[in-house]
């Protein structure tokens, strides 16, 4: 899994608020337990979960 830390609602790097995107690797969405284990970890106020679409 990937952690990016995007700055939204900016055009300047480093200002805005920063929100976490995290990449995941396998179309496989983990439980929510872990999803809050995972943004908790993060300690950012907003954090996305992105995944590949299975194929189909």
């Amino acid at each position: 899994m990937r952690i990016c830390i995007v700055d939204a609602f900016t055009d300047r790097p480093f200002s805005g608020n920063p929100a976490g995107v995290l990449l995941l690797e396998s179309a496989a969405f983990p439980d929510a337990e872990r999803l809050q284990e995972i943004a908790t970890e993060v300690n950012l106020s907003e954090t996305a979960f992105a995944h590949p679409l299975p194929p189909g």
